[in-house]
């Protein structure tokens, strides 16, 4: 029973997935000239990917952080672990969150870019050539109040993360400007607030412990029996509610950047209240109040209503503890009123006092809402996310990589090799029927991990999510492809021959295209996962390349009646032999990708 066509049409198919193949590349190679004045308004580049919500490799720092109008502001970009190839800088004011400024380019891979019809008043890259750091100067304009400088950093085209932020830049009024010396800007991070000696509730002790948790208060951390009077690599939070209104909170975790907590109506990001502990840039713990707007910097609010009793780092763990008489998720008035609330507890980074993102490896999120004013010990929810998506990663690798392609080569190459009967069907038939439906399988349920992951269909949907939707309808109908195949002797066998084979090629193609770009997601912290699929599939060329030479020889052979029975033999030993070499490399290159995923 032949299920491929005759080896000219290989070749056509050949020709088609290389077609395929440009046609991606194509898609997915972006604009690499920076002439991205479009876009200015949002700084989000149109990649059809979302932002990074980790941490950014990356630092914006400014030669000074007070100014006058017409000052000369130089502004550099760094990369800590990694390279960018794109970026885009401006300067937005605070508040208003208006472009202001024009810059000027000092080297020539940027260049200045018109926004709004502002001559100057962004700066882009010039190519895509990898960048460790850039500089442009800006110039203050009059009539403008404090700034921060904004980048959007590109990666990879799928990777980039926008909204990195420089320290905050403020501006020094004329009534001040002789007291204020610009080699020595002032600390603008807000000061803690004093502590009030009156008030019917007493200050918490300074020391946080997990004692009265359940009974006292509510407690969440990470592990659940966290307890940061003794342990100094765990996460900590608690609260417990005061007289008059108002909680107690308790923040604790091993980081030189921040730990916070926030309090949600769901388990996303948005429409969340803040309270951060964290690193100011005089290099002292503050406490901060914020709202979260999305996967984006958290704002910053007025820390109105907030009394501090501990605010430290000793030996690499950062605590905080203190009152707050503010409401919870203020920020959303529509809400209805209730003391339940998802807990979130995260930390990260913080550059020059600015928390950066602290992306889903650095979060935890309590499994159900919970009342603030019943003591209870939490549980987490912390690793559901990352497990379901480290096992789409798994099972996409294990049925394109390996089953898949196993079961391609057999059905094309070890028709002769493995023609033994086996429940009354040729071996190779079985063997290609049992790896293409595990293929198959492991296709559907990876598809369904990550639709459950990402919550249903989303418009903000990027190429690795819409390609994965096109293979997974093709992987879908393959097998009813076969169940209606015609018997080898029907004169309209040559039509499933080319659709069955066809659809086969084009699901490899874009399976194998969309492997790369999930990596690209990953490789930023790895920094050679897609190094290692590309040689792979180099790795599969070179085999496919072979094992059509022998299969050429063969059927050469067996036109020579003389010696087609002893040169059949051999080159049927050779494709059993060639197929145990590929089978060997490919687990190696699957192997080291997985380990590859389980560290990211």
């Amino acid at each position: 029973m032949d299920l491929c066509p005759p080896i000219r049409e290989m070749e056509r198919f050949g020709l088609i997935g290389l077609i395929l193949c440009e046609f991606l590349i194509a898609h997915v190679a972006g604009y690499p000239n920076g002439l991205v004045s479009s876009v200015c308004d949002t700084m989000i580049p149109n990649h059809n990917a979302n932002s990074q919500t980790s941490a950014p490799p990356y630092t914006v720092t400014v030669s000074h952080t007070s100014f006058t109008a017409g000052d000369r502001i130089t502004v550099t970009l760094q990369g800590i672990s990694s390279t960018f190839r794109g970026f885009l800088l401006q300067a937005r004011s605070l508040p208003g969150d208006n472009i202001v400024g024009n810059f000027e380019v000092t080297n020539s891979t940027s260049q200045t870019l018109n926004c709004d019809g502002s001559v100057g008043a962004a700066v882009s890259h010039t190519d895509r050539s990898d960048k460790s750091s850039t500089s442009a100067v800006w110039t203050a304009p009059a009539g403008t109040g404090n700034i921060r400088f904004r980048v959007t950093f590109v990666q990879t085209v799928p990777v980039f993360w926008a909204g990195v932020e420089s320290p905050l830049l403020t501006v020094i009024s004329s009534s001040t400007q002789s007291s204020v010396s610009s080699s020595a800007p002032p600390d603008t991070s807000p000061s803690l607030p004093s502590l009030s000696s009156s008030g019917s509730s007493p200050l918490p002790p300074t020391s946080v412990s997990r004692a009265s948790c359940g009974l006292e208060k509510v407690c969440f951390s990470s592990p659940t029996d966290c307890d940061p009077s003794t342990m100094s690599n765990c996460f900590f939070m608690s609260s417990a509610p005061v007289s008059g209104g108002g909680y107690w909170f308790e923040i604790s975790g091993p980081s030189d950047g921040y730990v916070a907590i926030g309090f949600s109506d769901d388990t996303q990001m948005g429409n969340d209240d803040i309270y951060i502990c964290g690193m100011n840039s005089a290099g002292t713990v503050q406490v901060q109040h914020a709202y979260s707007e999305g996967k984006v910097r958290p704002r910053i609010l007025a820390l109105n209503n907030v009394e501090v009793s501990l605010a430290s780092f000793s030996s690499g763990v950062m605590q905080c503890s203190f009152m707050s008489r503010n409401n919870i998720s203020t920020q959303t008035p529509t809400r209805a009123s209730s003391n339940s609330f998802y807990i979130f507890l995260a930390y990260g980074a913080s550059v020059n006092g600015v928390i950066q993102f602290h992306g889903t490896t650095g979060t935890s999120i309590s499994s159900t809402k919970i009342d603030l004013l019943v003591a209870a010990n939490v549980s987490s929810s912390q690793s559901s996310g990352q497990s379901t998506i480290k096992a789409h990663g798994t099972l996409m690798l294990i049925a394109w990589m390996t089953t898949g392609s196993l079961g391609m080569i057999i059905a094309r190459y070890l028709k002769v090799a493995a023609k033994q009967l086996v429940f009354g069907k040729a071996l190779w038939f079985q063997a290609h029927i049992t790896l293409m439906a595990l293929t198959i399988v492991a296709t559907i349920i990876s598809f369904v991990l990550a639709f459950v992951k990402a919550q249903g269909w989303s418009y903000r949907a990027n190429t690795h999510a819409i390609l994965g939707c096109i293979v997974m309808i093709l992987a879908f109908f393959q097998p009813f492809i076969a169940f209606f195949r015609p018997s080898p002797q029907s004169s309209r066998r040559f039509i499933f021959n080319w659709f069955h084979a066809l659809n086969a090629l084009v699901m490899k193609v874009l399976a194998v295209a969309n492997l790369f770009l999930g990596l690209q997601f990953l490789d930023y912290t790895i920094n050679w996962l897609v190094k290692v699929m590309g040689g792979f599939v180099g790795w599969e060329v070179l085999t496919l390349i072979i094992l059509e030479m022998n299969a050429r020889l063969m059927e050469r052979d067996m036109k020579e009646e003389e010696v087609g029975s002893e040169r059949s033999q051999s080159t049927v030993k050779t494709e059993l032999i060639l197929l145990l070499i590929y089978l060997c490399g490919n687990l190696t290159f699957l192997i080291a990708l997985l380990v590859g995923i389980a560290q990211s």
